[in-house]
């Protein structure tokens, strides 16, 4: 029988779309900047300790960009999973204007209550969660003990909250995941997660860290009705 896993999901360095707080989810998507390139640099670095069995990366390229260092230093292959890419922002992409980034928010956090409600022209939860669940299911099947996988804040914030026991939907929606910042899960598909550690600051510590410039799905929170 196949054990437990050490999961650890990883938020791409900060990209131009960050900068400019646009809802950036579509393929190929924005590159990192060079605080981006920093951040990525500052991975491996922070990984040193982390017995690694596999990288994974979203179609996007911020994700691969990101990965590259610590690929280049493991001397391992990367593994591209559009199951793993950012929720789609649908009628939402590109869009910056805060009534556009309070909708696209605030559907991902009511999922917790209604997990069939889209994003205007998006996935709904029970879609999203799936395909993240799918490469997760993939890398615990092929015997993986410790993967890492690059991937986006809405979703990693969204699938940790469903899936991981002591994570609630409100910790999620309030608590942001910065560029390269990592949430680190133990557990199975089967037995379920529990997250060891919800990481805000950047792993590449404050050196490489703009938080004011994170984008803006990470940095919101639940909007208020009005």
């Amino acid at each position: 029988m196949m054990g437990g896993m050490r999961l650890i999901l990883i938020r791409h360095g900060q990209t131009s779309s960050n900068v400019a707080d646009l809802l950036d989810t579509a393929a190929p998507g924005a590159d990192l900047t060079e605080l981006g390139r920093q951040q990525a640099a500052a991975v491996p670095r922070s990984l040193a300790d982390e017995d690694i069995d596999a990288v994974y990366a979203s179609t996007l390229v911020r994700t691969q960009q990101t990965a590259a260092p610590l690929l280049a230093e493991r001397g391992l292959e990367l593994q591209v999973r559009d199951g793993i890419r950012e929720i789609a922002a649908g009628d939402l992409e590109m869009l910056g204007d805060e009534a556009s980034i309070r909708a696209y928010v605030g559907t991902i956090f009511s999922w917790a209550d209604d997990p069939l409600r889209r994003v205007p022209g998006g996935e709904n939860g029970h879609k999203v969660w799936q395909r993240f669940d799918e490469v997760v299911a993939e890398a615990h099947a092929a015997g993986v003990r410790t993967a890492v996988m690059f991937s986006h804040g809405a979703v990693i914030r969204s699938w940790t909250a469903v899936r991981a026991a002591n994570v609630t939907g409100e910790h999620a929606a309030y608590h942001p995941i910065s560029n390269t910042g990592a949430v680190v899960l133990e557990g199975s598909p089967g037995k379920g997660w529990w997250a060891e550690l919800w990481e805000g600051e950047p792993l590449g510590g404050d050196r490489v860290s703009d938080p004011a410039h994170d984008g803006p799905a990470p940095a919101e929170a639940v909007p208020s009705e009005s």
